[in-house]
Parts: C-alpha cells; structure tokens; sequence
C-alpha cells in the first residue's frame, strides 16, 4: 500500500475536487470536505471489479444470499467479536436512505428527532425534509473528550419519539464505551424512543473499540445502519445495510425498498467490492489506521508547535481532525473568508454540524501526509496574514 502516493481526482466528477465552487465560490482551492479518501481502495476489491467488469453484462441483481451475508458476518466476528444474527440483515442503497425511512415508520409529521449535537448535517437535512422537529442535546466537552450530559439527554428524551445516534460520532470522534451505550439505551427505552444507530464510521477507530449498539443491549426498539463505504473509500459504487430485529420493521422496510421506491435491486459493483473487503482487506484497514492517525497526530504537533491559538484533540476514531479556533477571538465567516482568500484551502466549517461547531473547523485527513502537510502551511500562512493585518491580535 502506497498512501503517500497522490492520485489526481480531477476530472472525475468528484464532488471533493471538481464541485468546490458549489460550497465555497471560488474552485481553485486544496479541499479537505467531504468524508471521502484521496487513498487508493484495496488491490483486491480493484481485481474483484475488474473481473467482473470484463464480464460485460450488467443486469438486475441480488443481496439475499449467503456471499454477501457471511462476508458481513465474518467482519463482525473478526473485528468486534460480536456474533450477528444473518437473518436481521437487509440491503439498503445508502446509511442516510435508511435513516429516513425509519423516521418516517416510527414517528409521525411534527414529531420530534433528538440528535447528539455537534451532528453530522446530513441528519439536520433528513429531519427537516421529513416534516420533524430536530431536538438536539449539545454534547459536553471537557479539554480534551465529548461526554452526553445525561440529565439533558433524559429531558429530551421525555418529548422525543426518535433519537438518531451517530457511532462513532460525527464530526467529533467520539467512540462510546459499552456504559456510555447501555445508559443511552436505558433511558431511550425508559421513554419508548426508537434508536437508529448510524455506525458507518465503525472502523475507523484509534485506541478504543466500537461496539455495535446491539452487542450492548437487547433492546429491540432499534436498528442498526451502516456500510463498508467510508472504510474501503467506495461511496460511489454504491450500498449499505442494516440490522433490523423486529421481523415486522424488516418486513415493512423491505416493502418501502421493494415496492413504494424500487430500489431493491442493488449495485452488484457495491455488492462485490463489500464481499471482497470484508473477506480479504482487513490488513489494509490496519495499515489505514496507522496511517490516518499519524495525520491527525501531525495537525496536532503542528499546531501546538507553530499555531498555538489552535488545538486539536485526538479523536478516538473516525478520520477527522476538529480543530478549535476559539482563540482566534474571530467570527467563523471572517476565518473562513482569509482560508479562502489566502491560504486557498477548503475546510468544512464547524457550524456546519450545529451551532456548537462554531468555532471549529472538521479537516478531512484521510488523504497523503503531503497534502495534510500543504494543509497546514496554508493555515499558517492565514494566520500570518491575519496577524500583519491587524484581523487578529
């Protein structure tokens, strides 16, 4: 595996490199957005599409056999010890497919979805567009982790009927220990709140070790969605799946998949590249977290070392650096307009995930260590600029 190695994205139709204008106005920036990879997929997934590439035929195909679920339950065993039940997986073509589906089959128009805030914005975007209320719980931080605060949780708990649970969280990198899970859970079920767990950041994961939110409780009230999309870097190939134990919710979202939205015929490319991953590629995930580590490791020495009015804190997973801005005594917009202006870098901006966000920016690190390095020489030549021009003290 050669990581250090920069592939030219441009002009692919990648949304990270060839659609920058769209979020931030201008194109000619280095981008560090949204949470694909700049880094090759596997060898093996690569010969596995291929292969079937040169098949040539593309037809209508299938999720419903065992390939496709052994491989996903040999990759529970191997990497989270956890022992699934293969007859609560089903298809779904994305995480965020699911997630809306299920809001919409346990809660009603109006209702309210609690979330974990700061929050991945795609949850904000699927609560609104479903006609509920977001109710969020701001997430305590300490100097250096994210804990719940728990009597908050419980308050909104109280007038929620949905709480959509990010694990391991985005944009934050939290990873839950199993008392963080079951104390959620209790009180979920306390007030007959329906979870869905997304956990499609579940093997990205540093000095801790995720637990799927079923290996915590056998709350039934649940379901669990997820993909091999962001481990393998293979979002566009298409598909996720879920856990759903309550044989009436697997059959109802098997319905909506099938009959009401058609789409129950999957990506056989996003079939076979999951199969391969999960049988063959689990050495490339261990090197890929040493990897994306040392990068978010080397933001954090950078910035204690030539920025100190920034900090970052190691995540415990997920491939982001969340990097604090506070001290720069200035509004998001004004940081934003000198990153661009000057150090023409795109960085998603904190608010973006919630008002708590606001004074942070998520840096995407899952690329070469020379282009996390380009990184920070453009926030330090901001930095600068905004110092000579008196923008900052």
């Amino acid at each position: 595996m050669d990581f250090d190695t920069i592939i030219n994205r441009k002009g692919t139709y990648c949304t990270q490199w060839d659609y920058i204008k769209d979020r931030f106005g201008v194109n000619d920036l280095l981008p560090f957005t949204i949470s694909d990879m700049d880094l090759a997929s596997p060898d093996e997934i690569i010969e596995s599409l291929i292969n079937r590439v040169n098949h040539k035929i593309f037809g209508y195909s299938r999720w419903n056999h065992d390939d496709f679920k052994n491989s996903i339950e040999l990759w529970y065993k191997k990497r989270f010890d956890f022992n699934i039940n293969k007859d609560d997986i089903v298809y779904s073509p994305s995480v965020i497919y699911a997630v809306s589906n299920f809001i919409r089959m346990k809660s009603n128009i109006n209702d309210n979805v609690l979330i974990l805030t700061p929050a991945y914005d795609g949850f904000f975007k699927t609560i609104k567009a479903n006609n509920r209320n977001i109710v969020s719980s701001s997430l305590k931080k300490s100097d250096s982790k994210y804990e719940v605060d728990f009597n908050d949780f419980e308050e909104k708990c109280k007038i929620s009927k949905v709480f959509i649970f990010c694990s391991p969280h985005n944009p934050v990198g939290k990873v839950w220990d199993i008392d963080e899970l079951k104390k959620i859970i209790d009180i979920c079920k306390k007030y007959n709140v329906y979870i869905i767990s997304d956990e499609i950041h579940m093997d990205i994961v540093y000095n801790k070790k995720h637990i799927p939110i079923f290996a915590a409780s056998d709350y039934e009230n649940m379901v669990l969605c997820t993909s091999a999309s962001k481990t393998f870097n293979i979002p566009a190939l298409g598909g996720s799946y879920l856990f759903i134990k309550d044989e009436n919710d697997r059959n109802e979202f098997l319905r909506i998949l099938k009959e009401r939205d058609a789409l129950s015929s999957p990506s056989i490319l996003g079939v076979i590249a999951t199969i391969t991953a999960y049988n063959k590629c689990d050495y490339w995930v261990d090197e890929l977290l040493k990897y994306t580590s040392n990068n978010i490791k080397y933001i954090i020495d950078y910035l204690n070392k030539n920025i100190p009015m920034l900090s970052c804190n190691m995540p415990d997973g997920a491939y982001f650096a969340w990097v604090d801005f506070s001290k720069l005594n200035v509004s998001e917009e004004v940081f934003q307009k000198y990153l661009i202006e000057i150090g023409k870098v795109a960085i998603m901006t904190g608010s973006t995930y919630g008002e708590e966000g606001k004074t942070f920016l998520r840096i995407n690190c899952a690329c070469s260590i020379n282009k996390i390095k380009d990184c920070m020489n453009r926030i330090s030549s901001t930095i600068e600029y905004m110092k000579s021009n008196n923008i900052i003290g």
